[in-house]
């Protein structure tokens, strides 16, 4: 027991509420007093006449309040009992404290709600439904700053319902949190007094029906078995099913002061007739019901007559008649008086029509539960689950459901460790009122949401516990609490608040709010526990969907940075792609693209399709895109460049393991297009073959060799083929998930002919030939990751073209050059004559002497930079050396390295080119070369 808060500041006279020293809930409950006009000095309380001096209620608090007041003889204290409507039902206690109570207006019948009294123990009890305690300087009334007032609820055993309140006031200089431990226990054997009442109750009716039985011959239902055992004979055997929906229709008839029929359709054309009769002894009221059963066919017999009761009323037959000396058998029910009785009734069920409420509201929730373990997550979107949370909750639990979610939750973060403070961001993500209210604008919705200190909802965030409080409409108008709660929906009076902190994993997420209109059925015990588990199970969904959204945001941004971020700019090749994603919210799959410039203006096309989505999918698809680069750096044939690939992926990281790469099962489709002989070769695997439009052609599909996919090439090899294509022709390249029309294929061949049909009407904007596709194949969105490329191949122009062929002889090297000079100051270039004389003197020497008996070919290929092509009959690889200071050779790479942008080596199927490229600058003056440095660059160390 915490201690009591002191008042700081003022003195007894004081009539200023002070703020310090007072809890925040008291504070808002001062507020909400306030905003109803209370008057502090002396409230005008309601008082009832119509009090039930013998209720369950006080029969089973007196015994216990005696005691009590006994235990506090000798004590200024004073023991109030209310009801669960505030009305004061009876008082115990000091003769002197009963005068003070008496000029207060504390009287039996007096009601000392909220609305009526401002702030005070029994109306905080009645609110919150937990133990709450009072101390003088935060009463509201002035009358009691004197008291300190402790109270603590009185609970119904069976179902948690809230019956009342039991109050302690004391002077507030001899209180003890001692005390209020006492009264907690004291209210507890009250609950426990109520279920012993209630027990001989339901004994004393019991007993009843059992002699009915006697008379009657009745069975009784055996729920392990589902049959009916009958004195008499054998009963039907029921199903499972049947079984619970004769118990539930019974619960419902004993629970129902109207119905007195019910019938239930059973399997084979049967009908379950159920009939309630009601029963008295004593105080006790109960009810039975039977349960007959009839054939729709006709086969079966007819239902059992009804008497007429000594009141008039018509009564269903529960058994034959029985003699006048049983009937008047002290104690007894009223049997029926009727010549005929049905000889297949059985008892099916027996108790009262509150204890039957309590089972069909626990049947309710088990239902609720059920429900909510079927609904709740049924997608990774936390807006999606807590729309289905309240409308799970709406009307069966509430009539209205907000939910709140911290902010940094939302965005995939992970959320605070420790007890939210009660300014946390927080965000309306879902509001539901029901289907009623579907058009009606729920104000606040996916807008920032704040609680004061002291709000039911700050208390549920800083404990992680279900609170319950009652909101009064009037009390919120133009407050800070006002802006937490739908006021505008909620309209006019006191309604029932219960708000359940979303926990997941040691963290609360947010927070769902649930409101019942007026003040009809407060929430109980029970339904803190629903809210609870209700809460919890949707906080494990919308905490999967927070892992899910974190994920999804590093897998995005792992894909992003493994994508081309933009396509290259080239002369020769119009390119423009689409990557659809099959989850637009995800964005994350296995399918890329990428377009590679190579040497000699040439330029490589590649799409690949990884298995799978995620970070996974998007951690292969980058490892395999740099592999593609890689190998296409080195000027590899399409086929090779697979078959690396292809081996690359059959490895596995550890030999031993039996475990497959993630990217077994890939496919790649890789082109590569050489604009001088205005040619294309490709090869693939496992890969849908590319498409092509020729100018003035029909668009038709390339035919490829079909090489397996990645991780399966031992199966076969991989072959390539070549394709001309004139200038203007569309090469489109695209994954498998552009034809699929659900997660299946479907008919391919048919979705194929869309594709081509799109590409015949295909207009010179290749972004809209994209849109084009897309929208024909996909209108909706793709079942399957999409990568599309389109590329609108042209031919280099010959006169950017110039090739020589000399024989394999040294005195080739002046003309050579003199030629490469000639051609350079046709072009305008004559300020690369220097470097390019010196390129093309090192290569042709080193062709000559190096590359065989072949003759020796010269290409230079003009566009923005100079390229030039020096190819020979060897397959020797060039490379540079460092050259010592007394070798004469060795150095003429590393001149043309020093002279180019870059150079390399490509091979064909016969001999080799080594090419080099300059990017001409003339509006900077040549640097002058430092022969020294060149030179000392080759001293020997040392």
């Amino acid at each position: 027991m915490k201690p009591y808060p002191t008042a700081s500041g003022g003195g007894h006279d004081d009539r200023t509420p002070p703020a310090a020293g007072v809890r925040p809930e008291i504070l808002a409950s001062w507020q909400r007093s306030q905003s109803l006009g209370i008057d502090r000095e002396g409230a005008a309380l309601p008082v009832v006449s119509d009090l039930d001096p013998d209720s369950r209620l006080i029969r089973a608090a007196a015994p216990v309040l005696d005691d009590l007041c006994e235990r506090f003889s000798g004590v200024p204290a004073t023991v109030a009992l209310a009801d669960s409507r505030a009305n004061i039902v009876d008082r115990w206690g000091d003769p002197a404290g009963l005068e003070l109570m008496d000029a207060a207006s504390l009287v039996p019948g007096a009601n000392v709600d909220e609305r009526f009294m401002g702030t005070s123990s029994v109306s905080m009890v009645l609110s919150t439904r937990a133990p709450f305690v009072v101390v003088g300087h935060e009463h509201f009334l002035h009358g009691l700053k004197e008291l300190t007032c402790m109270a603590a609820p009185v609970r119904d055993p069976v179902g948690g319902t809230l019956r009342g309140a039991v109050n302690l006031s004391v002077p507030r200089v001899l209180a003890d949190p001692g005390m209020a431990l006492v009264l907690q226990d004291a209210t507890e054997r009250i609950g426990e007094r109520l279920l012993e009442l209630s027990t001989a109750r339901e004994r004393e009716l019991m007993r009843s029906f059992s002699r009915a039985r006697e008379r009657g011959g009745h069975a009784e239902l055996n729920l392990g078995s589902g049959e009916l055992s009958r004195l008499g004979g054998a009963a039907p055997r029921l199903a499972a099913q049947e079984r619970l929906m004769l118990l539930e229709r019974a619960v419902e008839l004993i629970s129902s002061a109207g119905e007195a029929f019910a019938e239930v359709p059973l399997a084979g054309s049967r009908v379950a007739v159920l009939r309630r009769r009601e029963l008295h002894h004593g105080d006790a009221e109960g009810a039975a019901v039977e349960v007959s059963f009839e054939d729709t066919r006709g086969t079966g017999t007819p239902g059992p007559a009804t008497a007429t009761a000594p009141g008039g009323r018509p009564v269903p037959l529960l058994n034959r008649p029985a003699p006048a000396a049983e009937a008047d058998a002290p104690g007894a029910a009223a049997e029926p008086l009727a010549a005929h009785a049905h000889a297949d009734a059985s008892l099916l069920l027996v108790g009262e029509p509150g204890v039957g409420r309590l089972a069909a509201e626990a049947r309710g929730r088990l239902s609720l539960l059920s429900e909510a373990g079927i609904r709740l997550g049924t997608t990774l979107d936390m807006g999606r689950t807590a729309a289905e949370l309240a409308e799970i909750a709406v009307p069966r639990f509430a009539d209205l459901v907000v939910v709140d979610l911290v902010e940094s939750v939302l965005t995939g973060d992970e959320p605070p460790p420790e007890r939210l403070c009660p300014d946390v961001a927080l965000r309306r993500v879902a509001a539901w009122a029901g289907e009623d209210a579907r058009d009606t604008p729920i104000g606040g919705t996916d807008e920032p949401v704040g609680y004061p200190v002291g709000t039911p909802q700050a208390r549920c965030l800083e404990t992680g516990e279900p609170v319950t409080e009652s909101v009064v409409t009037a009390a919120l108008a133009g407050s800070a609490a006002g802006r937490g709660h739908p006021v505008d929906l909620l309209g006019e009076g006191v309604h029932s608040y219960l708000g359940a902190p979303l926990s997941a994993r040691g963290s609360v997420l947010g927070l769902a709010g649930f409101y019942r209109h007026g003040r009809s059925r407060p929430y109980e015990q029970d339904d803190l526990t629903l809210a609870g588990e209700l809460a919890a199970r949707a906080a494990i969904s919308v905490d999967n969907a927070r892992r899910y959204r974190r994920e999804h945001r590093a897998s995005l941004t792992l894909q992003r940075s493994l994508l081309p971020h933009a396509l290259p700019r080239l002369s020769t090749v119009d390119l423009a792609s689409r990557y659809l994603p099959a989850d637009t919210r995800a964005g994350v799959g296995g399918d890329w693209f990428d377009v590679i410039p190579l040497s000699g203006m040439r330029v490589a096309l590649v799409v690949g399709d990884v298995p799978g989505n995620g970070l996974q999918a998007a951690a292969t698809m980058g490892r395999l895109r740099t592999a593609v680069r890689t190998l296409a750096g080195l000027d590899l044939l399409p086929e090779e460049v697979l078959a690396h690939l292809d081996d690359l992926v059959s490895r596995t990281p550890d030999e031993s393991a039996d475990e497959q790469d993630p990217a077994t099962g890939a496919t790649c489709l890789y082109a590569v297009y050489d604009p001088v002989s205005c040619r294309c070769t490709a090869a693939r695997a496992g890969h849908p073959p590319p498409a092509v439009l020729t100018p003035g052609g029909q668009a038709r599909l390339i035919d490829l060799p079909a090489g397996p996919p990645l991780g399966l090439g031992g199966i076969q090899p991989y072959e390539s083929a070549a394709v001309d294509l004139p200038t203007g022709s569309l090469l489109t390249m695209y994954t498998d998930g552009l034809l699929k029309e659900s997660r299946g294929y479907g008919d391919t061949d048919a979705r194929t002919g869309q594709l081509l049909a799109s590409l015949n009407r295909a207009g010179p904007a290749l972004e809209d030939v994209c849109d084009r596709i897309t929208d024909v194949l996909h209108p909706g969105g793709p079942h399957d990751d999409v990568a599309l490329l389109l590329a609108r191949v042209h031919a280099l122009p010959e006169d950017r073209v110039a090739c020589w062929e000399f024989p394999s002889d040294s005195s080739v090297v002046a003309r050579a050059r003199a030629l490469a000079r000639a051609q350079l100051a046709a072009w305008n270039m004559s300020e690369l004559d220097f470097s390019t004389g010196l390129v093309v003197s090192e290569l042709v020497t080193n062709a000559v002497r190096y590359g065989g008996q072949g003759p020796v070919a010269l290409r230079l290929l003009r566009d923005d930079s100079l390229i030039c092509e020096v190819s020979d009959r060897s397959n020797s690889s060039p490379r540079i050396r460092r050259a010592t200071t007394t070798e004469e050779g060795g150095r003429g790479l590393f001149l043309v390295a020093q002279y180019t942008k870059s150079w390399g080596a490509r091979y064909m199927p016969q001999g080799k080119t080594v090419w080099a490229e300059q990017v001409p600058q003339p509006e900077q003056p040549a640097p002058e070369t430092d022969e020294e440095a060149l030179l000392a660059m080759f001293d020997d160390p040392g």
